[in-house]
């Protein structure tokens, strides 16, 4: 049976836009917000945009510059080379800091605002490329905070927590949606579309995952 009304943090990207249509499974009624922080990617959003005006699904976007400003990284600063692969003691230079925290966060607040308090993610442990703020106990922690600090019930959900990047493909499929998911969302940390430029850290990780669901 399905759920009243769900908010996903939308990116345009594989992983969220996947979890748009899980979500549409699930709920009667689903809106979709966006973030620009001066991310290099930012045609991502259109992307999200335009996917949610086909499935008649509310969109929003705000833009927080200041999660671009706080702390160096290669997907806001241009002067910055991106990291090819990750580092063996520290989080790739493709880590925003903050960056699920804040989305989070503003979309409990957002969410709140329209009745909302089931919040859709697409972060997951399991191909988590390093970034902690995807790791379940984040997730976890940052659920109890969030009511704690607003004395609601939220309750975040993340359908890909326990997936590799195959078996999100695979459910990308069963959803029916892995053509668009492939040819239309926006993974790339180069900005292209589809099956990107296939050597940034977002792509390489992508294309493995759909060679191996494709080829088992």
């Amino acid at each position: 049976m399905k759920r009243n009304k769900a908010l996903v943090v939308l990116s345009g990207g594989q992983d969220s836009t996947t979890c748009l249509f899980w979500a549409l499974r699930h709920f009667e009624e689903v809106h979709a917000l966006s973030f620009t922080y001066g991310q290099k990617h930012a045609q991502e959003v259109d992307i999200a945009r335009t996917i949610c005006q086909e499935q008649n699904v509310p969109f929003e976007v705000m833009d927080i510059p200041l999660i671009g400003q706080l702390g160096r990284n290669s997907l806001t600063d241009t002067s910055m080379e991106m990291d090819t692969e990750k580092p063996s003691d520290s989080p790739p230079n493709t880590f925003v800091p903050g960056r699920n925290l804040f989305f989070l966060s503003i979309a409990a607040v957002h969410a709140r605002e329209k009745g909302i308090f089931d919040l859709i993610t697409g972060v997951g442990q399991t191909d988590f490329s390093g970034y902690p703020d995807c790791r379940d106990a984040f997730i976890k922690s940052l659920n109890v905070t969030l009511n704690l600090a607003m004395d609601e019930q939220f309750c975040i959900h993340t359908p890909l927590m326990w997936l590799d990047k195959a078996q999100t493909w695979a459910l990308a499929d069963k959803l029916g949606v892995l053509d668009l998911i492939r040819h239309r969302t926006l993974t790339c940390y180069n900005g292209i579309v589809g099956d990107g430029c296939g050597e940034c850290p977002a792509c390489k990780l992508r294309n493995a995952g759909l060679q191996q669901y494709l080829h088992p």
